[in-house]
């Protein structure tokens, strides 16, 4: 790693830091393309009252606004800590180049935040879930991937 880029990634661990100072959860990330910060993001889950506000969400929402583009290619997410399943997907559908991490989920469980259990459950077939998660199919299901196909308006993502 070149010291530009641990200069961004320590950005995104002293934002962690100082967001728990702040009273915020223990993450911070930064969103860089062609060698500029684009966004940075903190984790706002019990400040806002909102189960996805996690820090690589914040940043990529971010950048897509400061962007005016939901593609984040080209980009590279810092993150203080490995990404949990919610934000390593939000990662690949924004389509950021690369993805590094300081502490990984071995770090986050010994803080309290465990992921493990959701890469677990990942692992696990859907019939063995706590949670039940289950298709119901009729003839309605594909209606909205019809319209969505046969709209001229659509924009392809």
């Amino acid at each position: 790693m070149s010291p530009v880029e641990q200069g961004f990634l320590d950005l995104a661990v002293r934002l962690a830091v100082e967001n728990v100072a702040a009273g915020g959860g223990p993450f911070g990330a930064v969103v860089v393309r062609d060698g500029e910060v684009v966004a940075t993001g903190v984790n706002r889950v019990t400040a806002q009252n909102d189960p996805t506000a996690h820090a690589e969400v914040q940043a990529i929402r971010a950048a897509c606004t400061a962007l005016g583009s939901f593609s984040l290619a080209g980009a590279t997410l810092y993150s203080s800590c490995e990404p949990c399943p919610m934000c390593l997907a939000s990662s690949l559908w924004a389509r950021v180049d690369r993805v590094l991490f300081a502490a990984d989920r071995d770090d986050a469980a010994r803080g309290g935040f465990d992921d493990r259990a959701f890469y677990e459950l990942f692992d696990t077939p859907r019939d063995r879930w706590s949670v039940p998660v289950r298709q119901r199919r009729d003839e309605n299901s594909p209606a909205p991937f019809d319209a969505w196909l046969a709209s001229a308006a659509r924009v392809d993502y």
